[in-house]
């Protein structure tokens, strides 16, 4: 049993589960985290949001509370998504330390009592990365770790590999991330750049306990990525100055060029160049890199106005 200072003996600890058609998971769910919550002796909650399910999953969540007091739930009014119906679990808790996880038990409940002990040690956000992940085929490993590379060049973060909404966030952690007023929040950057002390678990990723995963088509993933990289990378914006800059440089380049070759041709009574060919092409390259970074700049002002809605 895992023994907490006096001081920390008697913290709440949340749970905080987002489901959707999950009705022969929660049952499941709901037994290994009582086990292990009661094994460590934690005063704790388990915050269920029920996220537009179609299946029995919101009435065995009321029958799980009838028999449970430490059950709670939320039902959203529809489908809002992985990430919000997260954020929803997160205002709602009340504990010390919130612990995200889903409810495949993909994500372990054992491995909370690692993660309580290194938050016990001072660490105030203890995330999970993935060792091994065998449900995912060559295509969706190879196309999850170059999402977390282009990720982590454009933005600057140090996002790893197989990062997961399995974590542990002490409650200043939550409140801090709660208070931003972003509608579409990315957390697994969001956690990263808040800063706090953090440290990462590895786990192995188990077999599915029932059902289907709703995270993995290519549509989710690539909005996944999309949001990812929109919240925290400026990069797409600035291309275009670097880009004007670049086209603007070879016209003015080639105008040179081709001045040149029409003083040479004059001197020497050569005819080498179409006239006014080149003139027109290189108004057209010049004309053209100047609006890339017209459209450069009102992107810098545009990412100044981006920044102060998020503040």
């Amino acid at each position: 049993m895992l023994k907490l200072p006096e001081n920390r003996a008697r913290d709440l600890i949340s749970i905080v589960v987002p489901v959707r058609n999950e009705q022969d998971s929660i049952p499941q769910l709901h037994k290994r985290v009582q086990s292990v919550m009661e094994q460590g002796a934690f005063p704790y909650e388990l915050i269920v949001i029920d996220d537009g399910s179609t299946d029995r999953s919101l009435d065995i969540l009321k029958q799980l509370q009838d028999q449970d007091s430490r059950v709670n739930y939320l039902s959203l009014s529809r489908n809002f998504g992985h990430q919000s119906a997260i954020l929803a679990g997160l205002e709602h808790s009340r504990g010390d330390a919130v612990i995200s996880m889903d409810a495949d038990l993909q994500h372990p409940p054992e491995l909370v009592l690692r993660m309580l002990e290194l938050w016990r040690q001072g660490y105030e956000v203890v995330y999970t990365v993935k060792r091994q992940d065998h449900s995912l085929n060559l295509f969706r490993r190879a196309s999850h770790r170059f999402f977390y590379w282009v990720l982590s060049k454009l933005s600057g973060m140090k996002l790893s590999f197989g990062q997961t909404d399995f974590r542990l966030m002490d409650r200043k952690v939550v409140d801090a991330i709660c208070k931003m007023p972003e509608r579409k929040k990315f957390l697994r950057g969001l956690v990263s750049w808040i800063g706090f002390r953090q440290t990462q678990v590895e786990y192995d990723v188990p077999t599915r306990f029932a059902g289907e995963s709703k995270l993995h088509g290519l549509r989710h993933r690539i909005g996944f990525a999309l949001d990812g990289i929109l919240a925290f990378s400026v990069v797409p914006l600035r291309v275009f100055i670097f880009f004007g800059l670049f086209v603007s440089t070879t016209a003015l380049l080639y105008g040179a060029y081709v001045t040149g070759l029409a003083l040479h041709d004059l001197i020497t009574g050569g005819s080498r160049l179409v006239l006014g060919w080149a003139t027109v092409v290189a108004a057209i390259m010049f004309i053209g890199g100047v609006q890339l970074i017209g459209m450069g700049i009102l992107g810098e002002y545009l990412i100044r106005v981006f920044d102060e809605a998020k503040q």
